[in-house]
């Protein structure tokens, strides 16, 4: 039965900080629940910014935004949010910091925690590394353990600011694998802000394309219409994920021109 209303929602938010206007045009937009959305645009965009008012982290000058109808407040265990810094407890080994985020889940035993705990630790591959410390592990583990402490509270929304932005190539690419794996076995509603293509391509069921502020929409591509729902380690070199990520540069780069042009 269909919904009456959008899982995710913002109803003509506006966002100013004092006189600077990050959001100047009422912003609308609706998402479905599941859905991998990627925020992607220009550093300073206001992509950020948007995440966080899902998140509680900061409110909109006018309008509202809704989750499941309701409006949004302070932060709370429907919204989790990652963040590009690692944020792992030092003290806590890799399991305690994963059951750390259980912390508020009065509906859980003590054995439920740590079992669910544990399923979350192996789903992103860190079961041999459960009784390390966050000083033994590498920073893509870190941020790993980041994700998997995030799930475990089991959030309604996944909230994710560039998580990936301080990680080499490489790893970054092993991560964006994984990622696309765990949200699509956790079915969670993902929005996830970067102002890298590629990996906006890779990762997206949908992109939201924002050009430079205040905050505006210049194109909502339906990612997987284009370039099919499954992500490999091929799909980066096939012909529809080159020409898609060929014209959402070209589109930034309009935009940027004229901008500065003007």
């Amino acid at each position: 039965m269909e919904q009456p209303f959008p899982y995710l929602q913002f109803r003509n938010v506006t966002k100013f900080f004092g006189d600077v206007p990050v959001v100047k045009e009422p912003f609308n937009l609706s998402i479905p629940a599941g859905q991998f959305t990627v925020f992607l645009g220009p550093s300073g965009c206001g992509k950020t910014t948007l995440m966080r008012m899902i998140g509680g982290l900061d409110t909109p000058t006018s309008g509202e935004i809704l989750l499941q109808g309701t409006p949004v407040g302070a932060p709370d265990i429907r919204r989790g949010m990652v963040f590009q810094s690692y944020s792992s407890f030092p003290w806590l080994t890799v399991r305690k910091n994963i059951e750390f985020g259980l912390r508020f889940r009065k509906d859980l035993s003590s054995g439920q925690k740590r079992d669910r705990a544990e399923h979350f630790l192996k789903l992103v591959g860190l079961g041999d590394f459960a009784t390390s410390y966050p000083s033994r592990i590498s920073g893509g583990m870190r941020q790993r353990v980041a994700i998997a402490r995030t799930l475990a509270a089991d959030p309604d929304v996944l909230l994710m600011d560039e998580p990936f932005g301080a990680l080499d190539a490489s790893l970054r690419e092993d991560l964006q694998f994984e990622l696309r794996k765990i949200q699509k076995s956790s079915r969670k509603t993902t929005i996830f802000v970067t102002h890298d293509v590629e990996e906006a391509v890779f990762l997206a069921d949908r992109i939201i394309v924002f050009g430079s502020r205040p905050a505006h929409v210049i194109a909502d591509i339906d990612v997987t219409s284009l370039i099919g729902a499954e992500r490999n380690e091929t799909v980066r070199d096939s012909e529809q994920f080159f020409h898609l990520r060929t014209e959402i540069l070209h589109r930034l780069r309009g935009r940027c021109v004229k901008a500065v042009a003007a």
